[in-house]
């Protein structure tokens, strides 16, 4: 495992000399832009396993995506190569549907220290939640960006991630009530505590996710990356492309629905994926939204 092969994959080309935001920021988005959110080895017949050497091998060498175990997993490796204080962190996911926190900790996040400020960096979570820059970790804090805007609140040493969204046009609206679309303007997200995890807190997790039939990601094939403007998502033959702030305070989210055959060249195409396997979608209704 190196790093440059790890840049090429992201595209990155700046000087990972200064252990800076501007810097982290910079490699941050490159990996957003070029590594899918995404959980299609549950839909073609794969295991997801958390071995950094997998992971980095899935990611960089097969030009893959991944989950957060994944995503955050290599993002953390390649921050503490380059000489930043970086931490693992454990999170519980929102469910809107049972509007609840999860009750198993299933999402890894990044922790990084610079000049004693502390950031969150999140790049394992995809469609319109995901963050773009590192995020301070401030209580009651608005921290705009191109998503919408983003917010931490602690309480009992509690960390809360909520997101406000802009408003939405849907040219096509057939897809006006789909139930991917998220109708509240504020969304929590989740809620983490400081405790510092390690990727083995996660192993029965990652199994859990993509095996039980009470897990969302066996109910849905999934895969979103961010673009310079928006994100684009597949969920099941569901394809949406999203571009934030098309007009003042408006979103515009555009969807289309696939044919099984166009799936495999859909992928290819706007997500720069090429499985191994067949995939076979699948998209039950409810328990997601983009």
């Amino acid at each position: 495992m190196n790093l440059e092969e790890y840049f090429a994959r992201t595209g990155y080309k700046g000087s990972p000399e200064k252990q800076d935001l501007e810097t982290l920021t910079d490699i941050f988005q490159h990996h957003i832009r070029a590594v899918p959110f995404e959980n299609l080895s549950i839909h073609c017949g794969e295991k997801i396993t958390l071995e950094l050497e997998h992971v980095y091998n899935k990611i960089v060498r097969r030009k893959r995506g991944g989950w957060c175990m994944e995503n955050n997993q290599l993002l953390g490796w390649v921050l503490k190569c380059l000489g930043y204080d970086a931490s693992f962190l454990g999170a519980y996911v929102f469910n809107p549907h049972q509007n609840a926190y999860a009750s198993i900790m299933t999402h890894l996040l990044v922790k990084v220290v610079i000049d004693g400020k502390a950031y969150i960096v999140d790049g394992g979570f995809g469609v319109s939640y995901q963050m773009w820059q590192p995020m301070e970790l401030v209580s009651g804090k608005d921290q705009p960006q191109a998503p919408g805007i983003f917010r931490f609140t602690e309480k009992n040493a509690i960390w809360y991630l909520e997101k406000m969204r802009r408003k939405q046009y849907i040219p096509n609206q057939n897809f006006s009530n789909c139930d991917l679309l998220e109708k509240k303007e504020c969304r929590k997200v989740y809620m983490f505590s400081l405790e510092p995890r390690t990727v083995e807190d996660f192993r029965s997790q990652c199994t859990y996710l993509q095996t039980s039939p009470d897990s969302l990601f066996t109910k849905k094939s999934i895969c979103t990356l961010q673009t310079t403007g928006g994100f684009r998502a597949l969920i099941g033959w569901t394809l949406s492309e999203t571009t934030y702030n098309y007009k003042e305070n408006m979103d515009l989210v555009e969807f289309v629905t696939l044919e099984d055959k166009e799936v495999e060249k859909t992928l290819k195409e706007k997500f720069n994926i090429t499985l191994d396997r067949k995939l076979v979608p699948i998209n039950v209704k409810g328990f997601y939204t983009i």
